[in-house]
């Protein structure tokens, strides 16, 4: 099977190719990958070091919004997943132009060359972020939209998009959203590595507002495996939720301190994020009980994994942190927060 990946340089991406070219891969579920990313600040090929010698694999450096490349690149692939996206809240919140660009214009370009040239599926991976905040309850596939953030808007217009293209082309569209997503090589100004990584640099916490906003978390194997499910089983027209375990981000820091053994006086509280949305809460009994999805990960194991991981790649992540204008709190006093 040939695969067109989109964004496959960037975190969860990447996780997505590496697992699919390893060497332990069944000969009878070989998978050919291509990789088109733009490779922005997040995007990053030492993220594919691991498999970028395999004969499996072809890179294209690209934008998903360049049509006369895209139109390229997909003839002759039996599948396109796109996880190509503007993905920090807080950037797009500076400036919203470059996330509806890459985020809507670029998931239409892709749709029309599927449909074009008759590559599907086409898997859209979006965001729980997209339902907006969840006061109580969970919130199933049906749910209304009510994003808040440029960045979830963006997305919410992107999965529109695609099921716009089921609906009157008949495309084989399927969505998946999926909660917060931890694990190595996710770029340092996400919560979790950007608090690990202060950690380490013996650097202070910024929690925004009163820390008590609530997320779900999954670890980028799971939501991989989550993935390949919707790929091989996945019925079109449909939505899928990928869900995980709530945490708030007070806890979450609280974790991570007594992981690196620092003290709890390194979390300093800043002025709250414009429009934060309190707290996301997807059901994702569907994925569960029609594609057989079980996360394989509990989640306090799998955050010790990923400290011990950041700990030991210092080489991979310090680099990151010092690019010019990343949006990434210094060790010093006025810390500003910068994740999602």
């Amino acid at each position: 099977m040939k695969i067109l990946v989109t964004g496959g340089a960037g975190f969860v991406g990447s996780h997505f190719v590496r697992k699919l070219l390893h060497p332990a891969v069944k000969q009878d579920d070989c998978y050919h990958v291509t990789v088109l990313d733009k490779l922005t600040y997040s995007g990053n090929m030492s993220n594919l070091e691991p498999v970028r010698r395999s004969a499996r694999l072809s890179f294209v450096h690209g934008d998903i919004s360049d049509a006369g490349l895209v139109n390229e690149v997909v003839p002759g692939h039996d599948a396109i997943i796109n996880f190509a996206a503007e993905s920090h809240v807080d950037r797009s919140i500076e400036n919203a132009r470059v996330f509806t660009v890459t985020n809507v214009l670029g998931t239409q370009v892709l749709l029309e060359a599927a449909l074009r040239y008759q590559v599907e599926p086409f898997i859209q991976v979006s965001t729980d972020e997209v339902y907006g905040s969840v006061p109580s309850g969970w919130t199933d596939e049906s749910a209304p939209l009510r994003p808040t953030s440029p960045y979830a808007a963006s997305k919410a217009a992107a999965d529109l998009t695609a099921l716009s293209y089921y609906r009157t082309h008949g495309m084989d569209a399927r969505i998946s959203r999926c909660s917060n997503t931890y694990g190595p090589y996710q770029f340092p100004e996400k919560i979790i590595p950007l608090f690990v990584t202060q950690l380490l640099d013996g650097g202070v916490l910024p929690l925004y507002g009163d820390g008590l906003n609530v997320r779900q978390w999954i670890h980028v194997d799971d939501h991989c495996l989550a993935i390949k499910l919707i790929l091989a089983n996945g019925r079109a027209g449909e939505i899928y939720n990928i869900g995980g375990t709530a945490l708030t981000n007070l806890d979450l820091a609280r974790f991570l301190i007594d992981a690196l053994g620092a003290d709890q006086s390194v979390i300093t509280y800043v002025a709250d994020r414009k429009g934060h949305d309190r707290r996301y809460a997807v059901d994702q009994s569907k994925i569960m009980d029609e594609l057989g999805f079980f996360p394989g990960y509990d989640l306090f194991t799998g955050l010790s994994e990923t400290v011990a991981w950041y700990r030991e790649n210092s080489a991979w992540w310090r680099p990151l942190r010092s690019r010019p204008g990343q949006l990434i709190a210094a060790p010093g006093p006025g810390p500003r927060a910068g994740y999602a």
